[in-house]
């Protein structure tokens, strides 16, 4: 499941053309989609040619219109250049073609293997915190691990824990929310706020949550909170530190994520493992988290 690839790269130019593919329906600029998908990964017409199987001129005369792509062609040309599934279902349908991916509820049978998948990644992280986050941050699911960090460093989630309702944004810009707990959020705070800026690109319905996350941000740490997010020297990895009752807890994190999604709510998704940055941390959690 694990992919080592940045899918950032490249998205804020998908999405633009995807926008553009919805707004124009009477425009036939599905072309000019894979050109700019072309573009964007700095491939030459030549080479997408070798990668899918047929001739530069062909590659030519489809971008400007002169040629029609068969559906098993275009799949294989939108698959080659990495474009999100969902930008390319909608290139599929203003080709004149039914979309190639889906996009099923994480609940329905169809996803039972991969739901499940992501079960047992949370139960065999345990006791160390692990989270299934969508693309809007929403946290679907928590191991114990984790429902145990977010109710200790933030004690008003106690009452209820944490549920399909938490947005991990909204939790970090909230007044008495994450941002409060993190002592070293001059560190983390930018580099975070830079990630999700990037993701507005391709998912426009983060922007209101980024936005008040950038405010929240700016109010802890002032106007120039953005240039102070450098990373500390002698660290391989960025380490969040939370302060709670029981001390200072230290953690980094890795992720996971499906490695050929066929399902466009499977590539939304993602685990979020984290594992202790010290160990006193490591103690504190195999002694807190019950087995």
């Amino acid at each position: 499941m694990s992919r080592g690839r940045n899918y950032l790269r490249g998205y804020g130019c998908y999405f633009l053309l995807w926008l553009n593919l919805q707004m124009h329906t009477a425009t036939p600029d599905w072309t000019e989609t894979l050109q700019q998908a072309r573009k964007a990964r700095r491939w030459s017409q030549l080479e997408l040619a070798m990668r899918v199987g047929v001739s530069q001129r062909h590659i030519s005369f489809v971008e400007c219109g002169r040629a029609k792509a068969s559906r098993p062609l275009l799949i294989a040309w939108l698959r080659a250049l990495d474009v999100p599934l969902a930008v390319q279902n909608a290139v599929l349908l203003k080709a004149g073609f039914a979309p190639a991916f889906g996009a099923s509820r994480l609940g329905d049978p169809t996803l039972a293997q991969a739901h499940g998948a992501l079960l047992n990644l949370l139960q065999a992280h345990d006791p160390m915190p692990a989270l299934v986050l969508d693309a809007e941050w929403n946290l679907l699911h928590a191991n114990r691990g984790a429902a145990w960090l977010l109710q200790t460093v933030l004690p008003g989630m106690a009452a209820h824990g944490p549920d399909a309702c938490t947005n991990m944004l909204d939790l970090m810009a909230h007044p008495d929310g994450l941002m409060g707990a993190i002592r070293n959020l001059e560190e983390v705070g930018p580099a975070l706020l830079a990630h999700v800026e990037d993701q507005v690109a391709s998912l426009p319905a983060l922007a209101p949550r980024v936005r008040a996350f950038a405010q929240a941000l700016h109010m802890r740490m002032g106007p120039n909170a953005l240039g102070r997010g450098l990373p500390v020297a002698g660290t391989p990895v960025l380490t969040t530190r939370f302060a709670s009752p029981l001390g200072d807890l230290a953690f980094f994190s890795m992720f996971t994520t499906f490695g050929s999604p066929h399902d466009i709510t499977l590539a939304s998704l993602r685990v979020e493992h984290l594992f202790a940055a010290d160990e006193t941390t490591r103690q504190v959690v195999q002694a807190q988290v019950p087995a």
